[in-house]
């Protein structure tokens, strides 16, 4: 029975999902026509396939990944829906669904209905005067039709033990259509694989990074202070008007090596995130930047730590680049929450061209956001504008 019942609901669902899937196919088909709606309208087209890629997992306990969103500039969604065979094979699938799906569903919910007209027929039709016509037509005004009720209960309750394979085929062809190729998957690994390499790689550099600039850094600051404060001692001893300006120079030497300590932690986890939250700390970014730097950002609350570090040094390093080799008169920052995925846009209107390999820090942006499973993408053709795209998951 609990079979039974799962396989209803997940056909009954079918039947929802058929008819969005109907809108989205004129929706779509509008797109096609107008090409400039089709970066618009696609994301949209997608929340709808992952409804029922989340369904059809909860009905078979198999997950089906969705792919990346449509995020970013106009022209990088448009780039995606046209090239991405994600994209074709969700257009199929809406076209499978609304023709099988609403056949399967009217089915389920026809025979449910049915099945429970029955027993009332049964036994409440002398109650409305003159009889009445019960779900397959036939006009009940007595015993004898009000008895074929129990046959036709037989056959429809029959009918509803076959939901499950019902479901499980409309399951089936779901995961054919949906499910990404085996050369998908493996090149999906192969990518993972990669990431983790990367991400042990950035690991390594940043713990030495950090060694290096505690070891010529602030070690030496606090090696300069305790032989100071020993200078201190002696003149102390030895000549005690003079100690006060030994003492005042280890105690400025003090105060440079906090201060470098200070630079070393905020390198790691920016206190700033922790106090204000990941839009608050970009906002300040925004207001440091010496170029005029406007900031939209969804209401997020408080991501991962690992998240808002990497958003936060990704503007960092954006906005630093902005300012030093862009030439731009105004730039722009975007934080928006697209499928559980954080995206961070930097965009600005200068003379473009940025180049990875000038040391202008994309290469670590991309190490940082790789690490985490993300994404970075830089568009910056010459004369711009220049427009850095971060694709961050979640996983909250």
């Amino acid at each position: 029975m609990k079979r039974i019942w799962a396989a209803l609901v997940y056909l009954a669902t079918g039947l929802l999902t058929s008819i969005a899937a109907w809108l989205a196919l004129g929706v779509l088909l509008l797109s096609v026509v107008i090409l400039p709606l089709l970066p618009v309208t696609a994301p949209w087209i997608r929340r709808i396939v992952d409804f029922d890629r989340r369904r059809i997992a909860r009905f078979t306990g198999v997950e089906m990944p969705s792919p990346p969103p449509l995020d970013g500039p106009w022209l990088h969604r448009a780039q995606g829906v046209l090239s991405d065979p994600q994209s074709r094979r969700e257009g199929l699938w809406l076209i499978t669904n609304a023709l099988i799906g609403s056949f399967l569903g009217s089915i389920a919910i026809g025979v449910a209905g049915a099945l429970v007209q029955q027993p009332f027929v049964l036994l409440l039709w002398w109650v409305v005067p003159g009889g009445f016509d019960n779900s397959f037509g036939i006009h009940v005004d007595s015993w004898p039709m009000a008895l074929l009720s129990v046959p036709l209960a037989a056959v429809l309750a029959w009918v509803a033990t076959q939901f499950p394979r019902l479901a499980a085929f409309d399951a089936r062809l779901a995961a054919r259509i949906l499910a990404q190729p085996k050369e998908s998957l493996e090149k999906r690994l192969a990518e993972v694989v990669a990431t983790r390499a990367a991400a042990l790689q950035a690991h390594g550099a940043e713990l030495r990074r950090i060694e290096r600039n505690l070891h010529d850094g602030t070690q030496n600051k606090l090696v300069g202070v305790v032989m100071m404060l020993g200078i201190a001692e002696r003149t102390l001893k030895q000549n005690p008007d003079n100690a006060l300006q030994a003492l005042l120079r280890a105690q400025d030497a003090a105060g440079d090596a906090l201060e470098e300590l200070r630079n070393v932690v905020r390198s790691i986890h920016p206190p700033v995130l922790d106090d204000l939250g990941l839009d608050g700390a970009i906002q300040a970014l925004a207001a440091r930047c010496p170029v005029p730097c406007v900031l939209t950002a969804d209401h997020l609350g408080r991501l991962p730590a690992a998240v808002e570090a990497a958003a936060y040094f990704a503007v960092a390093e954006a906005l630093t680049n902005v300012a030093k080799h862009s030439g731009a008169e105004r730039a722009w920052v975007s934080l928006n929450m697209i499928n559980e995925r954080l995206t961070v846009i930097v965009h600005d209107d200068g003379k473009g061209g940025a180049d990875e390999k000038q040391g202008t820090g994309l290469d670590g942006i991309r190490g940082r956001v790789a690490a985490l499973d993300g994404s970075a993408d830089v568009s910056s053709p010459e004369g711009g504008p220049t427009v850095l795209t971060v694709t961050l998951p979640v996983g909250r």
